[in-house]
């Protein structure tokens, strides 16, 4: 038997990690905070709570009209500041460093231009499935 090509085995081993992070249940944070008129449809119709969990997506049928399985808000290094962009109260001032910013003890994300990136973070215990 022939040894695979690297290239062979890199690829099997990105589709590993992409499977690992796809079957990752969201926090509840990632899942509450999220307001119902902003969520993305996950699933397909008819699915339940638990495949769309599966797949790495929010179940939620308490709100009709929208969709029940959703892509949830991003995943942060604490879950306090896991929050919708219009929710971010700022807690630093124009170049702020990420240390700073912490150091305060605020979240820091410069991913998004034009909104507070040192911002306070909200209560975990008021997440909720």
């Amino acid at each position: 038997m022939e040894p695979q090509s690297p290239w062979f085995l890199l690829i099997l081993f990105i589709l590993g990690l992409c499977t690992g992070v796809e079957g990752e249940k969201p926090s509840a944070c990632q899942c509450s905070r999220l307001d119902p008129k902003n969520r993305k449809n996950c699933g397909f119709p008819g699915i339940s709570g638990e495949e769309c969990f599966a797949s790495g997506c929010c179940f939620d049928t308490q709100v009709p009209g929208v969709p029940w399985c959703f892509t949830p808000l991003p995943k942060q290094e604490s879950e306090g500041c896991v929050m919708e962009v219009k929710a971010r109260v700022n807690c630093g001032y124009p170049a702020i460093s990420p240390e700073t910013c912490k150091s305060r003890g605020c979240c820091f994300d410069d991913q998004i231009p034009e909104v507070p990136w040192c911002f306070y973070p909200l209560p975990v215990n008021e997440c909720h499935y």
